[in-house]
């Protein structure tokens, strides 16, 4: 995926709200469809990484970007839950995610 590197912190901390932009463009996007859209909370931020959007198409994955694990209630996820107390998990970089409120 790349290196991560210090820098200066990122828009979210861990326990921050999020929602995933609704976004559908061209192109390698890491972000799964299932989840764009809905809103979960930061887990983690993992640090900054080269960006796997420019890098698919033979960019140099510049400017790096900050990537975060992000938590969604499974419930809010699937409707057809077998277990409601379990999480999703997934890493979304931050120009994804907005703020909730």
């Amino acid at each position: 995926m790349g290196r991560a590197v210090s820098g200066r912190p990122g828009k979210f901390k861990p326990g921050d709200r999020v929602r995933v932009r609704m976004e559908d463009r061209p192109g390698h996007i890491r972000t799964p469809w299932y989840i764009r859209g809905k809103t979960g909370w930061i887990e983690q931020v993992h640090g900054k990484f080269l960006n796997p959007e420019s890098l698919a198409h033979g960019g140099d994955g510049l400017p790096k970007r900050l990537l975060y694990l992000v938590a969604f209630n499974q419930k809010d996820i699937w409707t057809t839950v077998q277990a409601p107390k379990d999480k999703v998990l997934v890493d979304i970089y931050e120009h994804w995610l907005d703020p909730v409120s």
